[in-house]
């Protein structure tokens, strides 16, 4: 896959996209469109379109951010130490584009014991019909 600059991304994402995926934001608490979604589906990277998470693993968490208790595929995320904000947390990242999703703690209530807090604003979304 090639890689996209900086400009390419400016011009495909809109604002809050850009500044979550690429510069690393955080978007606020309950305001994504993903967050109380619960079409059936899967859940894509918005920069690249990789494919992350399946609906079928998203769980209300009552954080403010989609959760979802696994990963489709080890190959498509790629996880980093966030030692910033007074805290030590493992940073999700998309390994085909290197877009920032969010972060996973060992504080799930499903059998994985994972909760994968994503930003809604580093997602797409493909409805089982669009398939």
């Amino acid at each position: 896959m090639a890689k996209k600059s900086d400009e390419e991304y400016k011009a495909e994402l809109s604002e809050m996209q850009y500044w979550v995926a690429r510069e690393g934001g955080t978007e606020r608490p309950f305001t994504g469109i993903y967050n109380a979604h619960d079409k059936e589906g899967v859940y894509k990277c918005v920069c690249c379109h990789a494919e992350l998470f399946a609906s079928g693993n998203k769980f209300e968490s009552g954080c403010g951010w989609p959760s979802f208790a696994d990963h489709m595929d080890n190959e498509n995320l790629r996880f980093l130490e966030d030692a910033s904000r007074g805290m030590v947390r493992t940073e999700v990242r998309c390994a085909g584009c290197d877009a920032h999703l969010g972060h996973v703690f060992d504080d799930g209530p499903t059998e994985t014991g994972q909760r994968y807090c994503i930003n809604s604003a580093a997602l797409s979304f493909a409805d089982d019909s669009d398939t």
